[in-house]
């Protein structure tokens, strides 16, 4: 395949516009129409790819078993969804099993595997988080903020390691710094950080926050808690679990009138339930009960989501009111540039990454392709 033909397609700066979109050798080469392009139904959208930046796995796969096949088969699961970009996400757990899941991503980046989503790289959650706002991470392998344990994790990661999630009260202020001199997104979470804090830490190289309101100092009107310092730093971009479950329609258009809709990135946080029935699932070794929407230990804590990216786009578009194009964006051009991917990555424009997905009005998707591989097909 090589291309679209006179399709309805999102292209940057333009909005929705009728046009053929030509790539090669996985990027984006012109918008004329040409020979051999691929033409589709009046009704469907040529969108950019999704980017799940925040997601443990799908489908009987977690991102903490350390084999590749199932790096794979979380690849291939959400390629559904119209993801064609992701970071695995780990979590807080012994440093061996840490290590385990790092190299084992390391493998499967190395091999270029081209069957399902790319993976950017690894979203390290944990184990430098607050004992007090831990959600579903076992406190037993918490640990304060160290330079120092994050480079062995970078070494054994080969690199790979795109963004952490760390409490930035526990001793977050050298490894913040460190994170931004490297180009990697320091994301405050799990944390019990005042307002104060927050500001600070944006000022220190935070520029996200993992999944706004779940698992962090609430607003409060005598402290503004993490929250509110999330919502005062304009240098952050606040992921957003946008299952209906996590954060109800009022907190949601609270967050997104304060923050504004630029600095939304949305997130699924799947685990491995996601794609499959009703039942009891793990994470971390932590037994999770999944019944509808709702992923919960034994004693009642959320456990991560079995969220679906094109859900949490409609989602979106149904709480705020907004149209298809501006809500695409909080799973496109947002994550990008908060990852700093952005001149390759989040937009169909000349020169960058060949990855759409091709869904009707209501976000079912038809067809989804990362670097100009198809990867999901169901026309």
């Amino acid at each position: 395949m090589k291309g679209f033909k006179n399709v309805n397609v999102y292209i940057e700066g333009s909005g929705i516009v009728k046009s053929s979109v030509v790539f090669e050798n996985g990027k984006i080469t012109s918008f004329q129409e040409e020979e051999g392009l691929l033409e589709l139904n009046n009704d469907l959208i040529v969108v950019p790819g999704f980017i799940d930046k925040h997601i443990h796995g799908a489908n009987n796969s977690d991102s903490m078993y350390p084999t590749v096949e199932d790096i794979k088969n979380i690849s291939k699961t959400i390629a559904s969804e119209g993801v064609a970009t992701y970071m695995p996400t780990t979590m807080t757990q012994s440093e061996e099993n840490i290590d385990k899941a790092l190299k084992n991503i390391k493998e499967y980046i190395e091999k270029e595997n081209k069957e399902g989503a790319f993976v950017l790289g690894t979203h390290l959650e944990g184990p430098f988080i607050s004992p007090k706002y831990k959600g579903a991470q076992p406190e037993v392998y918490i640990v304060p903020c160290s330079v120092e344990e994050f480079m062995h994790y970078q070494a054994v990661s080969g690199n790979n390691i795109k963004q952490v999630t760390l409490a930035y009260e526990e001793n977050g202020k050298d490894l913040c710094n460190y994170l931004y001199s490297q180009g990697i997104v320091a994301s405050i979470g799990h944390t019990n950080a005042t307002a104060l804090e927050v500001i600070e830490a944006a000022k220190n190289g935070v520029t996200s926050a993992t999944h706004t309101y779940n698992a962090m100092k609430p607003l409060h009107h005598r402290e503004a808690g993490t929250v509110g310092g999330v919502m005062l730093s304009d240098s952050i971009y606040a992921e957003l679990i946008a299952d209906l479950v996590h954060v109800c329609p009022e907190s949601i258009k609270i967050l997104c009138k304060i923050k504004g809709l630029d600095r939304i990135v949305l997130v699924t946080d799947a685990i491995e339930s996601k794609h499959l029935p009703d039942g009891t699932y793990s994470l971390g070794g932590q037994k999770v009960i999944v019944k509808g929407k709702e992923a919960r230990l034994a004693d009642g804590t959320l456990a991560g989501s079995t969220l679906k990216m094109n859900q949490a786009i409609k989602n979106i578009m149904d709480v705020l009111g907004i149209d298809l194009t501006r809500a695409v964006d909080l799973a496109t051009i947002n994550p990008a540039r908060n990852l700093a991917i952005n001149q390759s990555k989040g937009s169909i424009a000349l020169g960058k990454d060949a990855d759409f997905a091709v869904i009707d009005k209501n976000l079912n998707v038809y067809m989804t392709i990362s670097k100009g591989r198809v990867i999901y097909n169901n026309l």
